[in-house]
């Protein structure tokens, strides 16, 4: 079959009308996207200026119509329909829309919260004075005792056998207000025994994936700042934890076994056996050690 003549490829192309209703888009959509150079025309009439538009960009149209109404930028359209036969390229951008979507909905819900504090105080003027000499930020020496009680008082919640949902959730809070403070006062590893402190919380309620990341976040600030001995090896113990209550003992078992190596390079005998013993203690482990 030989090729179409002009006026059979003529009488194939869409009124913009037509492409409006096929697509979802308006008529007006579709001129603003022409303007933009976003989806052009296959022809326009010289005269009456009207477009006309291959039944090809059908597809395009609809894939602009969609993205639209998620509000994914117009940049981010452009490079959509550049790879419209590219579903990786497609996924990742709209992957990354949908990050910058849970972001803003954050700062909405923040604002949200502040505006119901504000208005429940019934002084707007309030967020215009002066904060009080007694919001000053806490000294150094008060903010380290703090992190300590906090700390301390979590292992007083952990090691209750009858606790309540509220304990637990004062458990988690007080955990994570440890480490707040101790990243403005305290030092790497400070930090690093924090994270762990945050991990193993969520692993005794059970919960496989905070415990992970903040796991991992331990044995990434040992090795950012070269931490060994003990923090080490109580690294590998919290990831080997956390991916026994995620309910995968193998990989567990794996992480076990870097923290039995690691536990034989700690210095002090009996911090080691703290390791050991803890070790133990991780559910779904066969005694190997």
């Amino acid at each position: 079959m030989g090729a179409l003549r002009a006026d059979d490829r003529d009488e194939q192309l869409l009124s913009i009308g037509q492409l409006a209703r096929l697509s979802g888009l308006t008529s007006r959509a579709l001129r603003h996207y022409h303007r933009l150079g976003l989806l052009s025309p296959d022809k326009v009439d010289p005269v009456h200026r009207r477009r006309y538009y291959s039944p090809d960009a059908i597809r395009s149209a609809r894939l602009i119509a969609a993205l639209r109404e998620l509000d994914v930028p117009l940049d981010d359209v452009r490079t959509c329909l550049q790879a419209i036969d590219d579903e990786t390229a497609l996924t990742a951008v709209l992957t990354a829309h949908g990050r910058r979507l849970s972001a803003r909905s954050a700062r909405v819900r923040g604002s949200l919260h502040r505006l119901d504090h504000l208005l429940a105080e019934g002084d707007i003027s309030m967020a215009l004075t002066e904060p009080e000499e007694s919001a000053r930020a806490i000294e150094p020496p008060d903010q380290r005792r703090l992190a300590a009680d906090l700390f301390n008082g979590v292992w007083t919640l952990m090691e209750k056998e009858d606790r309540t949902r509220d304990e637990d959730d004062r458990m988690i809070h007080m955990a994570h207000a440890s480490r707040y403070h101790w990243e403005a006062v305290g030092t790497p590893a400070n930090l690093a025994r924090g994270e762990w402190q945050c991990s193993r919380v969520y692993a005794v309620l059970g919960r496989g994936e905070p415990s992970l990341h903040h796991a991992r976040r331990v044995l990434d600030i040992c090795r950012e700042n070269d931490i060994g001995d003990w923090d080490l090896a109580f690294a590998y113990e919290a990831i080997a934890r956390a991916y026994a209550v995620s309910g995968d003992p193998q990989v567990a078992r794996d992480y076990t076994e870097q923290a039995l190596a690691a536990a034989e390079d700690i210095a002090e005998d009996e911090e080691r056996a703290l390791v050991m013993a803890d070790l133990e203690t991780i559910p779904g482990q066969p005694r190997f050690w």
